[in-house]
């Protein structure tokens, strides 16, 4: 049998759920799918999926292949895109890592967008508070909020996210309002373990700057449970807009010194290459620069 593809059906089959459903999209039967499968594993010497009469399920072994053959196939499809041989719909599945504060509403009407536009593509979407290893975790893409991506990847500006200094009523009732950056170390703060604040300052409407002291009682690695730890009155603590807007509109949450303001991070889009690049990825990217405000590559 031809390696490349059985390499396409072991990967159909996974993302299809079953070989039935795979030897449909692929226009083979399902015995055929099911052929192939069994040849790579023989020519692994190593069981790629756990099969019961109702579950497929990928074994450590499968995963790792999976990932790997994935990416692949996926280099050979933009390959063959790029002189023409292949029409250039984006399809497949797209992981992508971004930060845990992309949990809001306004960012699932952006994917609501972007699957009403690329349906075939299956977005994987891995919301972490850490900088993963694109290539050696498998990630096609990731969102990053800095003022300085990492040289090595290629980044693409989307868009400008402030953060906000904000609490809820009860903790101003405790602490009292705070006038400039100097009384916020009288009120209780929640500190992203994720980041550093140390050396953070303030930008006044003067232009000067404020250093930024606060007195932790909690630290927290998931941005989530940092908003919720605001409006439960636990602290304040700096939070990006897109989180916290409603809340200020509401009278939920207060922006505290409003007169003064952290520097604005770039979320940009970092990905290993732009050579051969997926349709998928290519798509993903053009659409989050599009809705949320392109810049030029750096």
């Amino acid at each position: 049998m031809d390696r490349l593809t059985s390499l396409r059906v072991f990967r159909e089959v996974v993302e299809a759920g079953s070989f039935v459903a795979a030897a449909e999209r692929l226009s083979i039967s399902a015995p055929m799918a099911s052929k192939h499968v069994a040849q790579l594993e023989k020519s692994l010497g190593a069981r790629l999926l756990h099969r019961s009469s109702r579950h497929l399920s990928l074994t450590e072994a499968g995963q790792a292949w999976y990932e790997q053959s994935r990416r692949a196939l996926d280099l050979l499809d933009a390959a063959e895109n790029a002189i023409g041989r292949k029409d250039e719909t984006p399809r497949g599945q797209l992981k992508v890592s971004a930060p845990v504060w992309c949990a809001n509403a306004r960012f699932a009407d952006v994917l609501a967008g972007y699957r009403e536009r690329c349906p075939e593509v299956l977005v994987d979407l891995h919301l972490e508070n850490r900088k993963v290893d694109l290539a050696a975790d498998g990630y096609d893409l990731a969102l990053r909020a800095t003022h300085e991506p990492s040289p090595a990847l290629i980044a693409r500006p989307l868009c400008r996210q402030q953060f906000h200094l904000v609490a809820a009523p009860a903790c101003i009732a405790r602490g009292g309002l705070p006038v400039v950056p100097a009384d916020l170390a009288k009120l209780d703060a929640i500190v992203p373990s994720y980041v550093s604040i140390d050396g953070l300052a303030l930008k006044g409407p003067d232009g000067r700057q404020a250093p930024l002291r606060l007195a932790p009682v909690l630290r927290s690695d998931d941005t989530t449970l940092t908003l919720h730890a605001v409006r439960a009155g636990i602290g304040m603590s700096f939070l990006p807009e897109w989180l916290v807007d409603e809340d200020i509109a509401a009278g939920r949450l207060l922006r505290l010194v409003p007169d003064y303001a952290a520097p604005p991070v770039t979320l940009f889009a970092v990905y290993t290459s732009r050579q051969y690049m997926a349709p998928k990825l290519r798509s993903f990217i053009d659409f989050l620069g599009e809705r949320l405000g392109s810049a030029p590559t750096r």
